[in-house]
Formats: structure tokens, sequence, C-alpha cells
């Protein structure tokens, strides 16, 4: 073993019966190179300062893992856009091990664009640089905003063309997480034994590692299934409110893109809302809209739904007891949304926490939001300098385009919003504020002028951008270029219309 991979060990998902993954052939591309090497998360996951060595770029671009092992892909269904899929599955991805960090936390390694599996259903199992950049930007940012996420160690460039309509630089990125089990693989599971009328085995074997891996305090209880549901639903709460707080639009919130392990995952087609619009919808494929903005409590909760249908036999032999454990649990789902969502605005608004009128008034401002096309960033980053002791100018002027209304609304709104958070504890709060409100997020225009460079050999946008996003609450220093300014929202031609999937 190399100083430069004994960090990694034996996956734990070989434990599971052999249906769930299959062997990922080796594919090593002819000229690997580092993109970027997170060192900040490789320190994080107790990698020895210089991990990123010629031996590890072999291994992160695809080629043979270390010992000799051999990387998996794992199966999983799902529904996509609502249709049902049964057979999917990592069809360009695979693990290579896992990472027990310093703090007990055991994270798959997993290679992202590292060739054709047994589950490939189309194409060359290889990903666009531009692609696996865009992931490890948002995925970055949204730790740096402290939302449960997946997180990027490295992006190489393979040397090697991937053709999408034209050809494009091909990458592979290295995503780290804390599981890759998502409800898919239970309906995956779920199915398998239906179809094979042997009972649950399958399920209580990929729930048992679950709970194994990310509950271990569940392990032993009579009712760990359940808990381990309720669990799921908690985490899916508070991550989608935590979503909504900042405006992100997932994109692609299928069964198969939503971890049981809390954590935000897959950034296809997802995007940071520029204008507020409840209704916002940034993937080229969500033809309907099903993955909205505004959809996206009402979906996890379907998909969650999803899930319990898979744990039925788990709850309880009396099938009618079963389900209505589950309902009880599901139905946490929306007080739980509601509760997160409040919290977290009840921080960006500076408001008391708990008072009855916050509610009220919290309402008044997604009706204040829906009639302006404001900013959604720049609405909370203004109102929080107003809370600093700046002037109102700035804040008023995100109306300035608005209906007579809505700019009498703003004003109102202002004085509404003084008078709820009057107090002598007050500067406690503005320093909630402060640390809830992001001055630079990945914005759309930024991202694809990024990307767009990386293309052509310039990654200087890209560290920059990923350089701030990283730290969304720091007071940026006066770029000396205007053109530069990473917190401007876009001028009407840089307005991003539509995301893709990347695949």
């Amino acid at each position: 073993m190399t100083a430069s991979t004994h960090f990694l060990r034996e996956t734990s998902y070989r434990a599971l019966p052999p249906e769930f993954f299959a062997a990922a052939p080796v594919s090593p591309p002819p000229a690997p190179q580092w993109v970027v090497f997170n060192g900040a998360l490789a320190a994080e996951l107790g990698l020895p300062e210089g991990a990123a060595t010629p031996e590890l770029l072999e291994w992160l671009s695809g080629g043979a893992p270390p010992q000799g092992r051999e990387n998996i892909a794992l199966a999983y269904a799902g529904h996509q856009f609502g249709q049902w899929n049964p057979a999917m599955g990592d069809g360009r991805a695979a693990i290579a091990g896992e990472i027990a960090a310093p703090d007990g936390a055991v994270y798959d390694v997993h290679l992202k664009g590292s060739g054709p599996t047994k589950f490939a259903r189309r194409g060359d199992g290889r990903a666009t640089l531009s692609s696996m950049l865009r992931e490890y930007i948002v995925s970055e940012a949204m730790a740096g905003l402290r939302i449960p996420t997946t997180r990027a160690l490295a992006v190489v460039a393979t040397g090697a063309p991937v053709y999408r309509e034209t050809p494009q630089p091909g990458a592979v990125l290295t995503r780290i997480a804390r599981s890759h089990v998502r409800v898919g693989t239970f309906q995956y599971a779920a199915n398998e034994d239906a179809r094979r009328d042997q009972g649950p085995l399958l399920t209580k074997a990929l729930a048992d590692h679950c709970i194994a891996r990310l509950y271990p305090e569940f392990s032993g209880q009579p009712d760990r299934y359940l808990r381990l549901y309720a669990e799921v639903v908690a985490r899916q709460a508070r991550l989608v409110a935590q979503w909504m707080a900042v405006g992100f639009i997932h994109g692609v919130m299928n069964t198969d893109n939503m971890s049981v392990s809390g954590e935000t995952i897959d950034f296809g087609p997802c995007a940071f809302m520029d204008s507020f619009n409840r209704r916002q919808v940034y993937s080229s494929i969500d033809n309907d809209g099903r993955y909205a903005f505004n959809r996206q409590a009402p979906i996890a909760a379907w998909n969650l739904a999803r899930l319990a249908e898979c744990l039925l036999p788990l709850f309880d032999a009396d099938a009618d007891v079963a389900l209505i454990r589950a309902e009880e649990m599901l139905e946490s789902f929306r007080p739980a949304y509601g509760a997160a969502l409040a919290e977290g605005l009840e921080r960006k608004l500076g408001l008391k926490s708990g008072d009855p009128a916050n509610e009220a008034f919290i309402a008044g401002l997604w009706r204040l939001l829906d009639g302006s096309n404001a900013d959604f960033t720049l609405f909370f980053r203004r109102l929080t300098r107003v809370a600093g002791g700046a002037g109102d100018a700035d804040f008023l002027d995100l109306f300035a385009q608005a209906d007579a209304m809505t700019r009498e609304d703003a004003a109102r709104f202002l004085s509404d919003w003084r008078g709820l958070t009057a107090g002598e504890d007050f500067s406690a709060r503005l320093e909630l504020m402060r640390a809830a409100n992001p001055i630079v997020i990945p914005r759309n225009h930024r991202v694809e002028q990024a990307l767009a460079a990386a293309n052509q050999g310039d990654l200087q946008p890209m560290q920059r951008l990923c350089a701030a996003v990283k730290n969304p609450f720091r007071e940026p220093a006066a770029p000396e270029n205007p053109e530069d300014d990473l917190e401007a929202p876009p001028r009407p031609e840089e307005i991003v219309q539509a995301t893709f999937c990347g695949t």
C-alpha cells in the first residue's frame, strides 16, 4: 500500500448481498491531470499532507484502486419525474472504498465519470469537465452554507474528449459522501424481494446496513426500522428547509437522488435562484415544473412515502399496523419542515425566536417577494445591511421596477420589520442574520462563465468563484473591476434560463 492511498479501506457495501452491486471495470484515462484537489476537505478526512501524489492521481482518474481492490457500482431503482424505472444503478460511477475520518464518521469514495458499468443504460460512462466542475463548485458552496451535502475531493482531467454533440474535455470527480444509499436503493431491494417472493430479506439487509453505518444508536432496538424511517424523514425536512432558505433549486428530485443520510446529492441541473419566482424552474428537462422551487417540500414528502412503502414489512408483521405507523411518521414531515423553515427565516430576518407575530409576517414576506421579482439573495443581504445601520435606499431599490403597490408594500414591510425586531437583544440577532444571509452564492451566470473558461484551459475564474463560495458570509473586498463583482446579480444578457444534467 502506498503512502498516498493508505487511508482507503474496503467498502462496507461488500457486506451486502451481491444483488446490490457489481464489479466496475477499471478504465484508466490516457493523460490524467489534476484540475482541482480539495486540500481543506482532505485535511478534514484525515488524509496526510501532500496526499495529492501521482499514485492518487492515477487512482482518482479511474485507474486501478490500491492493493488490487475492485471498484463496485451500486444498483438502485427509482421514480424519475414520477415514472417508475426498476433497473438503474451507477452507470458511469463506482465506489472505490471508504475513509474513516478522525471524528469516527465513515465516508464513501465515489468516482463519477470513471467509465461504463454493468448498469450503464446508454452513453460512454464518461463525464465532461464542465459538469464535474459544476458539482465541485456547488457542493462546496453548500458546505460553505452549512447545508448537509456530499463533497468533492478532486476533479481530474482525463486527457480524452467526451462527445456531447461536440467534443468536450473529459473529467472524473471524486465524491465523498456519508452514504450512497438512496430511496431508490430501497425501491430496488423491495422490488427484488417482491419479484423473488423471498420476503423482505434484501430490504432488511439494506436497512441494517444503513443503521450500522449512519445511525448505530438504533442498533438492537426493537423499533429500529421505524426509528430509521423517522430519522430520514426528519433529516429530509430540515434539508429541504435549508434549500428553501437560500433559494436553492435541486432540479432533479427523483427518488434515486434522495440520500437516506440527509445529504444533498447529485448536482446536475441545480441552480440558485436570482429574481424570486416561487415557481422557478431551471432544469431543461423539467418541462412540467415537477421540481420547481415551491414544489420541493411536497416532492420530498412524496419520495418519503415511496420509502415507507419499501419498509412496511419491517415496521410490523401486521400490514394494517405497519401502515398506520408509517403514516404517523410521514405526517411528521410537514410540521418538521415548517418549523425548520420558520426557524431559518427567523434568523435571516433577525426576528425574535418563537414570536407569535412571526408567522403572519413571514407569510407577508413570501407575498412581497412573489409580487416583486426582487433578487432573493440581495433581499436578505441588503436587509442585513439595514439592520447594521445602513439607510433604506439600497433595500428599497430592489423594488424600483415593481408597480407602485409593491413599492408601498416594501416600505410597509420595513416598517413592520423594525417593529418586530426592536429590543435590547437585537445585537445578538443581528449576528445571527449575518451568519444566515450569504453575501456570495454560485450565481448561475458566474458558474457558466467559470465553466466556459475552464473548457478553454483557464481555471482562474473557477478558482476565484470557489474561494468566494466556500466563505459565503465573509464581507468581500470591493473588486477593482465591476465585472468581477461576484455578489452582483446577472445583467439581462447574462441571465441563465436553463441548466442541464451534464450526462
